[in-house]
């Protein structure tokens, strides 16, 4: 056999196990060894992406959770072979339109894309600074510093509040703000915030060299709020109960 005919049996070898009902197999297999092969490659799959998305799947019934699975495994191109990726590709997959069908729930990937991000953090092998600021540090004069183990996410549905008994066929009236986020107990939580918050956490991240004041001064500007000592009133507050869940580490040791 040559290396050319070697490798379009591989590829026909390839397309059956992702699709048995569209590509036949190979000939002279025996289909005891196909199943073998069929089930195992499939039930890897489908099992990451079910612990995964638990409550996606919870949703959808046995058929479509299949169904989709297996669109999944057949048409998308995934590049990464590193199993613990393979929900960021089920997400792209999703994110593509394929495998969609009607009757599914309209916010079938903003759910998903949530409980990735949930995986994310839970996985990330970043680490709490513990070099360079003050725990306790002044977080307005001072230069507030984040925790990498965050992440601020809009929606268009409640995707934090989507259950069985819960699922709403209409997106919400204004974008919902979520911070997810890791604390120091390796724990994975999340807290709904308003614009202005998701904003100021975006700013700072955006600023490192900016102190506390700074960062509020230029979300005033952008709200058009002339009071900066009352918004950084505001802010204060905020930024303390963002320290209080391990968002903010502290703040470096330069003062205004």
């Amino acid at each position: 056999m040559s290396q050319t005919d070697f490798q379009a049996l591989q590829r026909r070898f390839a397309a059956h196990l992702r699709n048995p009902q569209t590509h036949s197999a190979p000939d002279g297999i025996e289909e005891r060894r196909l199943a073998i092969y069929r089930n195992l490659f499939f039930n890897n799959v489908n099992g990451f992406i079910s612990q995964g998305f638990p409550v996606l799947h919870s949703l959808l019934d046995a058929e479509r959770w299949h169904r989709l699975v297996r669109a999944f495994f057949d048409q998308h191109a995934c590049q990464t072979p590193y199993f613990l990726e393979i929900p960021q590709e089920f997400v792209s997959f999703l994110a593509s339109g394929q495998g969609r069908e009607e009757g599914d729930p309209p916010f079938l990937l903003e759910l998903a894309h949530y409980e990735w991000m949930e995986l994310v953090l839970d996985a990330s092998t970043e680490v709490f600074p513990k070099t360079g600021f003050h725990p306790e540090g002044d977080l307005l004069r001072a230069i507030p510093q984040l925790s990498p183990l965050h992440v601020v996410l809009s929606y268009q549905y409640p995707v934090h509040e989507i259950c069985v008994d819960f699922q709403p066929q209409s997106p919400l009236p204004q974008p919902l703000w979520l911070l997810v986020y890791r604390d120091r107990d390796d724990q994975v939580r999340f807290m709904e915030i308003n614009a202005p918050t998701a904003r100021l956490l975006q700013l700072i991240e955006e600023n490192p060299n900016s102190t506390g004041f700074q960062v509020v001064g230029q979300l005033a500007e952008e709200l058009q709020f002339a009071d900066v000592e009352k918004l950084a009133e505001f802010a204060r507050d905020i930024l303390l109960q963002m320290h209080q869940r391990d968002i903010l580490v502290g703040a470096s040791l330069k003062s205004c």
